[in-house]
Formats: C-alpha cells, structure tokens, sequence
C-alpha cells in the first residue's frame, strides 16, 4: 500500500508520497513513487504512482521512451498539461493491455492510478487523476487536491484546510499532518517521504526534499499536532 497527495493552491503545487510499496512481519520494501520531468523555463512536470508496482513503474518508463522520439507527440513537445495526462494515460492503457490477463490469471491486483501535475509554459498550473483504466479528472477550485493509495486517514484534515488559498507553507504542514495520521493507522505507509513544492509560474522545480525517519521538520509538527489534540 502507498499513500500520495498533491494539492492545487493559487500559489502553486504541492507533491508528497511515501515510499513503502510491501510491509508485513518478513519484509518492508522501499520504492520511489514520485518522478518529475523538468525542462527549466519551459516547462515542470511530477508524476505520483499507487497501485501495482510493475505497471506503474513500466507506464512511467513508457512516458519517458516517448520523449525520446522528438519527431512524435511526447512530454517534452506537448503544448498543455492536458495533452500529458493525455499520454500517461495512453501509456497506461499499453502496459495494461499487455500485462492484465497474465497478471490476472495469477489473482494478482492490476489497479494502478497516477496524479500528474505541473505547468507548461503558455497555461497555468493544472493537475490530473488517472485512473486505471487511462481516463481521468482534473482539480477545480471546489476539489483542489487529490489522493491516491490509503488515503481514508488523512483525508479529513485535508478536507478541513485546503483551499485555492491556502499559502504554501501551511499546505505543507497540512500534508506532513495527513501523512502523520495516515502512517500511525496503517503500517503498510512508512517513511521516507518525499515532497515537492512548485511555484506558479516559475517554471522549475527546486524545491525537492526527502524526509527520512525521525526528520525533525516531520517529527515537530507531528509532535505539535499530537499535543494539540490532548
């Protein structure tokens, strides 16, 4: 199980998502769930990933053989965001052709669902859900983030915080909460986390941390949180 959340504030985008794909009494495995594809000035793209590791690991792989291409319709040379969730889409419903019926002929869980964010130059931030079947929906202002993976214990304090308004480093510290509450209730999302944070219209993205266990900035505003709830 995984967890991953990305908000769309005024002032820009924000990404987290664990990085534990197994846990159990025997094994605790660790993988990357988020890539980002940046072209400064350009453009600033971040792919989050729950579900079944191998689909989402070769759609991802898949998206990135496309840029490779300069003469076809890729993530580099696309002109909006829409037109990328358009292709991980695409991908996805590749990979998922390919492999469902051998994954599914072994009651293997085929699920696999992305959130897709950013900005190309020319439009404003914007981010998607794919869902599993290559479709997918984009944030409003009514809606302005999305989850994925386990996402039932930290979506009420998201719900109660963000907004389009929200400054981004409150939002920050409302996804440090929501991930706090989600690993507490279910062990199968652990650390590290790793988070992004774009500006609107800066075209970058240098805002790139890993928070490992026990980080002070995590373990602070879990001990605050936990201290204002008594």
């Amino acid at each position: 199980m995984t967890y991953c959340v990305a908000l769309k504030l005024n002032s820009g985008l924000v990404f987290a998502s664990d990085s534990r794909t197994n846990a159990g009494v025997d094994q605790i495995s660790s993988f990357k769930k988020m890539r980002s594809f940046v072209q400064r000035g350009d453009r600033s793209i971040v792919i989050l990933s729950s579900g079944n590791l191998s689909i989402t690991q070769n759609a991802i792989n898949t998206l990135e053989m496309q840029g490779r291409h300069h003469d076809e319709r890729n993530i580099w040379n696309v002109d909006s965001m829409f037109d990328v969730a358009t292709l991980l889409g695409g991908c996805l419903r590749s990979v998922q052709n390919t492999d469902r019926p051998f994954l599914l002929a072994g009651n293997i869980d085929v699920s696999a669902n992305f959130i897709i964010g950013g900005q190309i130059k020319g439009e404003p931030p914007r981010l998607f859900l794919v869902y599993s079947e290559g479709n997918f929906i984009e944030a409003t202002e009514n809606t302005p983030f999305f989850q994925i993976g386990e996402i039932k214990y930290g979506k009420p304090i998201i719900d109660r915080v963000i907004r389009p308004e929200t400054q981004l480093p409150e939002a920050i510290k409302c996804v440090m909460v929501s991930f706090d509450s989600t690993m507490r209730s279910n062990v199968s999302v652990g650390m590290p986390i790793d988070l992004a944070c774009y500006v609107t219209d800066s075209l970058v993205l240098d805002n790139l941390r890993q928070l490992p266990e026990g980080d002070p900035y995590f373990t602070a505003i879990s001990g605050s949180w936990s201290e204002g709830l008594r």
